[in-house]
C-alpha cells in the first residue's frame, strides 16, 4: 500500500523554483527583505481567502545547522565538569534520603537540565560587579541539586553543606528550594511554587526598562533569565502575562523552557506535543521562539531525508510516543519508531541499537544549545523562548524518561554503576555506598577553567545583594498636613493619597516613589497624579488622549512614574515586587506603593504575597476601599473582611488597620526607616477606608502606641463605678467611640476607647515576648505591649473590628484575665448601606454596647435584666439569625 506523505508535492518543479527564488532573496537581499516578501505574501494570502491555519514551523531545530554560533572553550572540559556535577548533585540528593529521615529532593529535573544551566553559566550568565548591573537567572526550582553541585566545585559551598541538604535547622544547610529568606546571599528569586517564577521574570524585564526610560540605570545589556518546566507551563501565571513581554518588546528577557515532555505524574501532553502547542502560544504573543529539538546526531540522518519521510515521522509522533521511545531503549525505538516506514529502516540499519539510543535531543546537545542562547542575546525588540527538548532523569537507568522519575530520589547499585560510568566519575565499585562528593583540587585543570570561565563574566552567581544605598527619609513633620487633621470629610484613602502627595515632592526621595496601580486609579482619587507623575508607557503616548483639555488628563510617557499594569493584580504584585527587590537587583532602592481594592489583594495573590516575604521585598501594599462594612452596595464579592488575617500568614508582613490619618501618616514615616533606613527585610500591608469622615488632629504621644498596635484614644470620666475597656479597629473604630458615649449617656458606665492599629502585630510582639518567657524561667517575665497597656485598667474587654472575629481573638491569651468579647464580620458579604450592613453583621455601636453590658454582667456588675432591655430598646430582633449562616 502506498503511504501518503506528508511532504508530497502534486508539482515539485514548480515548488522548486518557488525555493530556489526565495533562497536567492536571502542571499542576496538579505533575511530582513525575505521576511518582508513573506509577511506581503502572507497578507495577501488571507485577503484572498488563502488562511494559514497554524503558527507552528515544522518540528525541527529552528536554527539551521549552518547558521549555528560555534562553540567556544574547551568542549571536553565542560563535559567532564558538568559530569561531576551531575555526580555530586544525585549524590547530595540520596544522601539526603539514606537515613529514615527521608527528605526529599529531585534528581530527575536537574538531569534533564544540566547542559542548558553548564552552557549558561561557562558562556552567558554575567555577574553583577562595579562596571556592570548583571545578568538575573530565575532557576528552575527543582533543580537546586544542580546549582549547589556547581558552587561546591567553584568552592563556594563546603562539603557540609552539601551533606546537610534540606537539614537547615542547624545552622549549616541548604534550602530545599531557592529562597532567599534562607539564603539572602546566594539566591536570588523564590522559584517555587511552580508559575511564580514565569510571571515574576516578566515583570522583572518589564520594571528594569522602566528603571533604564527613567534613567535610574543604565542600557547595558543585561538580561533577565527564566529557566522553567514544559508542565509549569499549565499554570495560568506562566502564561498570563507573555502578551505583556511581546506588547512592550522586552528583548532583555529570555524564557528557557526544559521540554523534557513530563510532570509530575505523567506526560505533559502525551496526545499531543507540548513544544508545537508552546510555539504557537509565544509566538502569537509577539515573541521570537528558537527550538531546540534535536542534538547533533541526528544531523547526518536530516541530511540524507531527501524526500522528507524522517522528517514527517518526527511530525507523527506525539509525546508520550518520544517519551516511549527515549523509556524503551535503541531497539524498541528501532522498530516503533524508524520501523514504521522502510526507507527510515533502512537509513539507521548502518546504527547499533545502542547508538539509535544515544541520538540525542537537543537540550543535552551543548553546541545546539549554544546556538540557541547567542541567537537569543542577540536578538533585538522581542523577548525570546527557547523550547529545548530533553529527556527527564536522563543518564539515570530505569528513571529516565518513565513516568514516575519526577519522585525519584535514589538509584539502585547497577544504576549508580551505570551513571558513574556513563560520566566517567572517578570511583571505584566498593566506594559507591558511600555515595561521596567529589572536587578536584584547586589547582586541577577543571577548578582552574570553572574559575576562568567565572572570571571572563564577572563573577560567580548565583549571588545576592543585600543591602544598598542609603535615602534622604521625611521626618515626621514632613506630614504635618494630614497629621494636623481634617474638619471637611475625607475617607483615609485619600488621606494616603496626600501622603503619597507629600512623598513624591521630597528631594532625593520622591522620584524613587513608585505607585502601582491595577486599573483602579480613578476608584481611590488618584487621577490627579495621571498629569502630574506621568504614567509609564515603553512608547510614550501615540494618541491625544480624549481628555487631553482637561487638568487630569490621562498622560502617558516613556518616564512616568506610575505603573499602570491594568485589571491584573497578579502582574500588579509581580510587579511591585520586581520594584520592592531594587535596592538588590540594581543597588536602586525604589519605594513601591501597589493601591488595590483590598478584597482582590491577599485573598486573589496570595501566593505571590508569600514569594514577596522570602524574596526580601520591600514596600507598601495598600488595601483601599477595605472592610466588610465600609464598601457599601458593591456586595459578596468585594467586601473584605479577613485580609489582615492572610497577611498573618506571611511572617514578615507588617500589617495595619489605621482609622484616622494621623495614624497612617506615623505608620507609613516608620516604615520608610524600617525598610529604607534600617534595611529590614519587611514590607506592610495597610488598609484605607473610603468612607468620609472629620479626621481628628493627632492626639500628643500617641506614637509609639499607633506603632506598636494599640493606645488609648480616649480616656473617659472617673465618674462612674462600672468601667468597661472597648478596643476599636479600622472601619469600626468611629463605631467603638460612640457606643462609648451611649454607654456612658444611656447606662452610666465609663468606657474607655483604644484604638487597635494593628491586631497582627500585637501578637506577633506577644509571642516573641511568651517566647522568651518559655525559655528564661529564672528570669523578670517580659510583659506584651498589650498586657502592659491593659492591665493597670479595671472592667471587662470588648473588642470590635470589621474583619472575622478571629481576628480579634489573637490576642485573648494576652489580655490581663478579664472577661473578652470580640465582635467581627464573620460570613459572606451583601449588598446595602453600611448602617444596614454593620447591623447585620452586628459591629454597630448598639451591638457594641450591649456586648458591653453582657460582659459587664458576666462580671455580676450589673443585672441580666438590663442586657435585655438594652436588645429592646435598640430595637434589635432577639431572634435575628448568626450572620455566617445566612
Amino acid at each position: 500500500m502506498e503511504v501518503e506523505r506528508f511532504y508530497d508535492d502534486q508539482d515539485p518543479e514548480e515548488t522548486r523554483e518557488w525555493l530556489e527564488a526565495f533562497a536567492s532573496v536571502v542571499e542576496r537581499e538579505g533575511i530582513d527583505r525575505a521576511r518582508f516578501l513573506l509577511e506581503k505574501l502572507s497578507e495577501t494570502a488571507r485577503r484572498t481567502g488563502v488562511n494559514l491555519s497554524s503558527l507552528n514551523t515544522p518540528y525541527l531545530n529552528t536554527i539551521d545547522v549552518k547558521h549555528e554560533a560555534p562553540l567556544p572553550g574547551d568542549l571536553f572540559m565542560e563535559r567532564r565538569i558538568r559530569s561531576l556535577i551531575r555526580w555530586n548533585a544525585l549524590a547530595m540528593v540520596m544522601r539526603a534520603n539514606a537515613s529514615d529521615d527521608e527528605l526529599g529532593g529531585h534528581i530527575a529535573t536537574f538531569a534533564s537540565s544540566a547542559t542548558l544551566y553548564d552552557v549558561g553559566f561557562n558562556h552567558f550568565f554575567r555577574a553583577p560587579n562595579d562596571s556592570f548591573g548583571g545578568d538575573l537567572v530565575y532557576y528552575q526550582g527543582h533543580s537546586a541539586p544542580g546549582i549547589y553541585a556547581r558552587s561546591f566545585l567553584e568552592g563556594r559551598i563546603t562539603e557540609q553543606q552539601l551533606e546537610n541538604f534540606r537539614r537547615e535547622v542547624g545552622g549549616k544547610g541548604l534550602s530545599s528550594y531557592p529562597h532567599p529568606w534562607l539564603m539572602p546571599d546566594y539566591w536570588q528569586f523564590p522559584t517555587v511554587s511552580m508559575g511564580l517564577g514565569p510571571i515574576m521574570s516578566i515583570y522583572q524585564a518589564h520594571f528594569m526598562k522602566y528603571l533604564t526610560n527613567r534613567g535610574f540605570i543604565k542600557d547595558e545589556g543585561r538580561k533577565v533569565w527564566a529557566f522553567l518546566g514544559d508542565g509549569e507551563m499549565d499554570e495560568p501565571e506562566s502564561l498570563g502575562a507573555i502578551g505583556l513581554a511581546g506588547r512592550e518588546k522586552l528583548d532583555n528577557l529570555i524564557y528557557v523552557i526544559n521540554c523534557n515532555l513530563q510532570r509530575l505524574d505523567g506526560p505533559v501532553r502525551g496526545n499531543g506535543k507540548i513544544i508545537q502547542e508552546l510555539e504557537s502560544i509565544f509566538r502569537g504573543a509577539g515573541w521570537n521562539v528558537i527550538k531546540v529539538v534535536w542534538g547533533r546526531k541526528w544531523d547526518p540522518l536530516l541530511a540524507r531525508d531527501e524526500h522528507g519521510v524522517l522528517r514527517q515521522r518526527m511530525e507523527e509522533c506525539v509525546d508520550g510516543e518520544y517519551q516511549a521511545f527515549k523509556n524503551h531503549g535503541g531497539a524498541y525505538t528501532r522498530e516503533h519508531f524508524f520501523g514504521k516506514y522502510p526507507e527510515l529502516k533502512e537509513m539507521v540499519a548502518h546504527l547499533s541499537d545502542d547508538e539509535i539510543f544515544e541520538l540525542n535531543r537537543g537540550g543535552h546537545d551543548p553546541y545546539k544549545v549554544f546556538a540557541a542562547y547567542h541567537a537569543a542575546v542577540n536578538h533585538k525588540g522581542q523577548p525570546t523562548v527557547i523550547l529545548a527538548k530533553t529527556v527527564k532523569g536522563y543518564g539515570t537507568g530505569a528513571g529516565e524518561a518513565a513516568n514516575k522519575a519526577h519522585q525519584l530520589k535514589k538509584l539502585d547499585k547497577s544504576e549508580l554503576r551505570a551513571f558513574r560510568d556513563k560520566f566517567n566519575v572517578p570511583f571505584a565499585d566498593d566506594e559507591l555506598d558511600r555515595l561521596p562528593f567529589f572536587r578536584p583540587h584547586d589547582d586541577s585543570p577543571e577548578v582552574r577553567y570553572l574559575r576562568e570561565r567565572r572570571e571572563s563574566l564577572g563573577g560567580y552567581l548565583p549571588v545576592r545583594r543585600k543591602e544598598s544605598k542609603p535615602l534622604p527619609l521625611p521626618a515626621l513633620s514632613a506630614f504635618a498636613p494630614v497629621l494636623e487633621g481634617s474638619d471637611k470629610p475625607i475617607s483615609t484613602t485619600m488621606a494616603f493619597v496626600r501622603v503619597l502627595n507629600i512623598l513624591v515632592k521630597q528631594q532625593g526621595l520622591g522620584e524613587r516613589i513608585v505607585p502601582i496601580v491595577p486599573d483602579e486609579a480613578r476608584t481611590f482619587g488618584m487621577e490627579g497624579m495621571f498629569r502630574q507623575l506621568g504614567i509609564y508607557s515603553n512608547v510614550g503616548q501615540l494618541y491625544t488622549p480624549e481628555d487631553r483639555d482637561q487638568i487630569m488628563y490621562y498622560r502617558e510617557d516613556v518616564k512616568g512614574q506610575i505603573l499602570e499594569e491594568g485589571i491584573n493584580e497578579a502582574g500588579a504584585m509581580s510587579a511591585w515586587i520586581a520594584a520592592g527587590t531594587a535596592y538588590s537587583m540594581h543597588d536602586e532602592p525604589m519605594i513601591p506603593f501597589f493601591i488595590f481594592y483590598s478584597m482582590f489583594g491577599f485573598q486573589r495573590i496570595g501566593d505571590l504575597a508569600w514569594a514577596a516575604g522570602d524574596s526580601r521585598a520591600r514596600g507598601f501594599l495598600i488595601g483601599a476601599t477595605s472592610g466588610r462594612t465600609t464598601l457599601n452596595g458593591e456586595g459578596l464579592q468585594h467586601e473584605d473582611g479577613h485580609s489582615h488575617v492572610l497577611a498573618s500568614t506571611v511572617p514578615n508582613c507588617v500589617a495595619y488597620d489605621p482609622a484616622y490619618g494621623y495614624e497612617l501618616a506615623v505608620i507609613i514615616q516608620d516604615g520608610l526607616r524600617r525598610m529604607y533606613g534600617e534595611n529590614e527585610s519587611v514590607f506592610y500591608y495597610i488598609t484605607t477606608l473610603n468612607e468620609n469622615y472629620a479626621q481628628p488632629a493627632m492626639p500628643a504621644g500617641c506614637e509609639e502606641g499607633i506603632l506598636r498596635g494599640l493606645y488609648l484614644l480616649k480616656e473617659a470620666a472617673p465618674l462612674a463605678t462600672k468601667t468597661v475597656q472597648l478596643i476599636g479597629a479600622g472601619a469600626i473604630l468611629r463605631e467603638v467611640e460612640a457606643a462609648a458615649e451611649i454607654l456612658a449617656e444611656v447606662f452610666g458606665v465609663r468606657a474607655n476607647v483604644w484604638s487597635a492599629t494593628s491586631l497582627n502585630e500585637l501578637r506577633k510582639e506577644a509571642l516573641e515576648a511568651q517566647h522568651w518567657n518559655l525559655l528564661h524561667p529564672l528570669e523578670e517575665p517580659r510583659l506584651p505591649w498589650v498586657t502592659q497597656q491593659l492591665r493597670g485598667t479595671r472592667g471587662p474587654i470588648v473588642a470590635a473590628t470589621d474583619y472575622l472575629k478571629i481576628h480579634s481573638e489573637q490576642i485573648r491569651a494576652f489580655l490581663p484575665g478579664r472577661t473578652y468579647y470580640t465582635l467581627g464580620t464573620d460570613g459572606f458579604g451583601r449588598s446595602d448601606s453600611r448602617e444596614q450592613l454593620r447591623h447585620f453583621f452586628e459591629v454597630n455601636r448598639y451591638f457594641i454596647v450591649i456586648a458591653a453590658l453582657t460582659a459587664l454582667a458576666d462580671d455580676g456588675e450589673v443585672g441580666r435584666s438590663v442586657v435585655d432591655d438594652a436588645i429592646r430598646r435598640f430595637g434589635i430582633n432577639p431572634e435575628k439569625p448568626y450572620p455566617p449562616r445566612v
